[in-house]
């Protein structure tokens, strides 16, 4: 387990980006896959992006291809949401997570969450 801290939330235009960012509380953040996750009001949480604990491969949930670019650091152990061309439906609280499991990606499973940053997109 991993302690996770968001940040970068706060309220754009549509057509505007956001960058998000995810600080983590272990020197071996390079040992975890991450991932980012939202949850829009009255709806479930859904999957957003996720990239393997190299950075080398990444994944997107088709809604966000091609406008959201996750990346990480892992000499400054934080991971990275780059968010454009935002959309009203992209308004969500956005929750980073983190797991060491070599299938937490296919599974969408992992087991450190950090609280969660607000996003708001105004029309």
């Amino acid at each position: 387990q991993v302690n996770l801290v968001e940040s970068g939330g706060g309220l754009v235009q549509a057509g505007g980006s956001l960058r998000l960012s995810c600080a983590a509380s272990v020197s071996t953040f390079s040992n975890y896959n991450g991932a980012w996750f939202r949850r829009a009001p009255g709806k479930e949480r859904e999957f957003v992006a996720a990239i393997i604990w190299s950075g080398s491969n990444t994944y997107y949930a088709d809604s966000v291809k091609g406008r959201f670019t996750i990346s990480r650091d892992n000499a400054k152990n934080t991971l990275y949401l780059q968010m454009n061309s935002l959309k009203p439906e992209d308004t969500a609280v956005y929750y980073c997570a983190a797991d060491t499991s070599a299938d937490s990606i296919g599974r969408r499973r992992f087991r450190s969450w950090g609280q969660g940053t607000q996003v708001t997109v105004s029309l």
